[in-house]
């Protein structure tokens, strides 16, 4: 049986391997009859081999040119998460707690780390933040403030009704100074019913809701501090935040005495996290500096630098933005002040002063005549001005002086273009007879305390925040004409007291109207301050970011940040899902 398996075996094979040897003759035998025998034949249809050659190039190539041409339309360019965004800022930072924030530097930190009772939306109105709702009563005196659900520090602890009210108090105490107290003057805060808390003014403000875009501090990490020495309070080096970055870690250059802070994502911020990993912000001392950062690519964006800087920036890597702000800048005269007390020497002045030379400094800017911006109120009427004349300025200064040599201390900030701006007003009263001694601060805390609470000058050139909605109140109200208070002119007059009481506690929009017209009135003709322009955003970014919308309207400089969250550093190409 095994033998007769294995013969049939081998006469299989031997089969097979017949089959075999006949295939591959007749595959020679085919291609040389089919291949080798017709080569000759080629030179007799070379045209039509071409032609099919060429074809199926032509075939390849509109292939390929498909695929880029509309790859687009299944692929799409997104922003991704991780990335450092690196902000250039102006300004010594001597603290980080947000109550003391002076410098543009010290500004910035505030608005990442910080979040606020209420904050300006896209529209640049006023609404809620860490606040779940605020409520005015119907006589408008009485504000009612719910906070939100689940609020949390970035050390975890809870952020309640007791952080709000110990905040308030720091502010209020006449041992702290800071900005913010301008508009709480004789607001009583209370908790009230229901986990609220109550805010009491003793006369009605429509627009209280804009007084409350105050950063929140914890109560947990500051309760046991001196408030006469808060400033130096290890708090100020390393605070514990609300909003939506936190504090890392800070780094002094190696040349220089600028410093750069480090904020990573806050986890327990209220709203969606960032898409940032990070953020830093570079602290220098010099806007060249900052112009040669810029130049050298090692910062991603800068909001300290004006349109006339753009011919300094010679790298294409970055682009401009403007946006206007609702703050302005003005001259502000000491009314105080024996040698500006007279409202006739401060007319005068007025009408001696170049403005044209002086708005020269920013050819940019929006030129303003008034305290109300045409975008927070339409007036129907507006005082006139008088028009420049130098000599017969002069003549009647000399008048009023009566022969006497009088010396003016002129004072601003060493801020973007203030300075320049200043030395153009100083050369106008220098040509009025007067001699003038300019000096342009360090915009820190020391400045606030010793210049601006003691009025320590004869005229300030100065920024002020002028808000969306008009209220001229904290500049000229005579409560305001204190150590703690925004009346830089010292200006004092009950019947404008009057006016601008009435023009803030009252909702009918054409009476409030009328009250800030016959405000106007007593402003022209008192000259407590002089117009200049109209301040502007001018935002210098790399090309290869994303940054803040240019839908957001900006009522401040530091509402760039409303949409922080969303920023972005990092790019990448996805592929559309069908």
């Amino acid at each position: 049986m095994k033998k007769t398996i294995t013969k049939r075996g081998q006469k299989i094979l031997k089969k097979f391997s017949k089959a075999s040897l006949k295939a591959s003759e007749d595959s020679k035998e085919h291609i040389k009859e089919n291949l080798f025998q017709r080569i000759s034949h080629i030179a007799n249809i070379r045209l039509l081999i071409l032609e099919w050659g060429l074809l199926v190039v032509a075939l390849i190539m509109l292939a390929v040119t498909q695929a880029f041409w509309f790859g687009d339309s299944y692929a799409e360019n997104t922003w991704t998460t991780g990335g450092t965004y690196t902000e250039a800022t102006l300004g010594e930072v001597d603290s980080m707690n947000p109550l003391f924030a002076t410098t543009n530097s010290e500004r910035t930190l505030s608005r990442l780390l910080f979040s606020t009772l209420a904050t300006n939306d896209y529209s640049g109105h006023p609404k809620p933040e860490l606040a779940q709702s605020i409520t005015p009563s119907e006589d408008g005196k009485i504000w009612t403030v719910k906070l939100r659900e689940g609020l949390k520090w970035s050390d975890g602890e809870p952020i309640t009704n007791e952080d709000v009210m110990f905040t308030f108090s720091l502010i209020k105490n006449p041992a702290v100074t800071t900005i913010y107290d301008a508009n709480l003057a004789n607001v009583k805060v209370t908790e009230g019913e229901n986990g609220t808390i109550v805010f009491t003014l003793p006369t009605a403000y429509a627009d209280f809701i804009s007084a409350l875009i105050i950063p929140i501090v914890p109560k947990h990490e500051l309760a046991d501090s001196d408030p006469k020495t808060l400033i130096e309070d290890s708090f100020s080096n390393a605070p514990v935040t609300s909003g939506p970055f936190t504090f890392n870690a800070v780094q002094s250059g190696a040349l220089t005495q600028d410093e750069t802070f480090y904020l990573s994502v806050n986890p327990n911020y209220y709203k969606e996290g960032a898409m940032l990993g990070s953020f830093a912000v570079h602290a220098y001392l010099e806007r060249d500096d900052i112009i040669g950062a810029l130049n050298s690519g090692s910062i991603t964006a800068t909001a300290e630098l004006n349109e006339a800087d753009a011919e300094r920036v010679t790298t294409g890597k970055f682009l401009q933005k403007n946006s206007s702000l609702d703050s302005g800048a003005f001259i502000f005269f000491n009314t105080s002040s024996a040698k500006l007390k007279d409202a006739e020497v401060r007319r005068a002045i007025r009408q001696g002063i170049d403005m044209a030379a002086v708005r020269a400094n920013v050819p940019e800017a929006e030129a303003i005549n008034y305290p109300i911006l045409e975008s927070q109120m339409k007036l129907t009427v507006y005082p006139a001005l008088p028009e420049y004349n130098a000599d017969a300025a002069k003549a009647k200064l000399a008048e009023l002086r009566g022969g006497e040599n009088v010396s003016l201390e002129l004072a601003t900030v060493n801020t973007g273009i203030l300075p320049k701006v200043t030395e153009t007003v100083a050369e106008s009263l220098r040509n009025l007879g007067y001699e003038v001694n300019v000096t342009a601060y360090e915009e820190n805390q020391e400045f606030i305390s010793s210049v601006l609470s003691k009025r320590n000058y004869d005229i300030l050139v100065y920024d002020i925040e002028l808000g969306a909605d008009p209220d001229p109140l904290p500049y000229y109200h005579s409560s305001q004409a204190s150590k703690s208070g925004l009346n830089l002119s010292n200006y004092r007059n009950a019947l404008v007291d009057d006016l601008l009481l009435a023009g803030r506690e009252t909702l009918d929009q054409s009476l409030r109207v009328k009250k800030y017209e016959s405000f106007l009135e007593y402003w022209v003709s008192e000259v407590p301050a002089i117009a200049i322009y109209r301040s502007n955003l001018t935002y210098y970014y790399n090309r290869n970011v994303r940054t803040f919308s240019n839908d957001l309207r900006l009522v401040t400089a530091l509402d760039r940040f409303a949409d922080v969250t969303n920023w972005a550093v990092n790019n990448t190409t996805k592929n559309k899902t069908p």
